[in-house]
């Protein structure tokens, strides 16, 4: 079992930048498959980035198109996170931000992922 928990987010003008953390309880994400989605209200909660680690090397990222260059996923070792960096936000960056892992094969599809944190709420004013 794999306890995920969220942080970081909060209200940010537009073109500000916002770190969102996720940890994971009681291990490491050491070749976890973790993804960050995102659910804007009335949506469909989508795939927003995802990497999969073996110690401290990436061998996986993706990201959604819309994000690309924007935003960053890192783990913190010594934290024993997995963070998503986001700058220039925009209003239509605006959801409830979901961490998520699985053991499976990366994927963008959320129903791949076995895991979820509780979300962290991203607000971005123009």
């Amino acid at each position: 079992q794999v306890q995920l928990v969220e942080s970081g987010g909060g209200l940010v003008q537009a073109g500000g930048s916002l770190r969102l953390s996720c940890s994971a309880s009681g291990r490491t994400f050491n070749m976890l498959n973790v993804g960050w989605f995102r659910q804007a209200p009335g949506k469909e909660r989508e795939f927003v980035a995802g990497a999969t680690w073996s110690s401290s090397y990436v061998y996986y990222t993706d990201y959604v198109e819309s994000v690309k260059g924007r935003f960053t996923i890192s783990t913190d070792n010594a934290k024993n996170t997995v963070d998503l960096r986001m700058n220039s936000l925009k209003p239509e960056d605006t959801a409830v931000y979901y961490c998520a892992a699985t053991y499976r094969s990366p994927s963008s599809t959320k129903d791949s992922y076995d895991y979820w944190g509780q979300g962290t709420q991203v607000t971005v004013s123009s």
